[in-house]
């Protein structure tokens, strides 16, 4: 997956996420997290992150982050994993 794939992908989830309503928020406590709109809300501080992390060349660290965006986004019910497979694939 290129820089540019990555922001195309990244630029998905920001356009759903602002047409939910969902603002951004940092959690800044480990403990886990149970609410579901605050996981959204982390998601969607986490894009801006990857943005600084692809400048950057940290590459394995965008797709790290990416793929835990992806996996919250699945398990809130946001997208379908063949919804997913199918914003990665080039």
């Amino acid at each position: 997956m290129t820089p540019d794939k990555v922001r195309e992908v990244m630029a998905i989830y920001r356009k759903r996420f602002e047409e939910a309503g969902i603002e951004k928020k940092k959690l800044l406590d480990a403990s886990h997290n149970s609410y579901s709109l605050n996981s959204l809300q982390h998601c969607y501080a986490m894009l801006d992150e990857i943005d600084v992390f692809i400048q950057e060349a940290r590459m394995d660290k965008v797709f790290r982050w990416l793929g835990f965006i992806q996996g919250c986004l699945w398990s809130h019910g946001v997208y379908t994993l063949d919804d997913l497979k199918n914003h990665n694939r080039p």
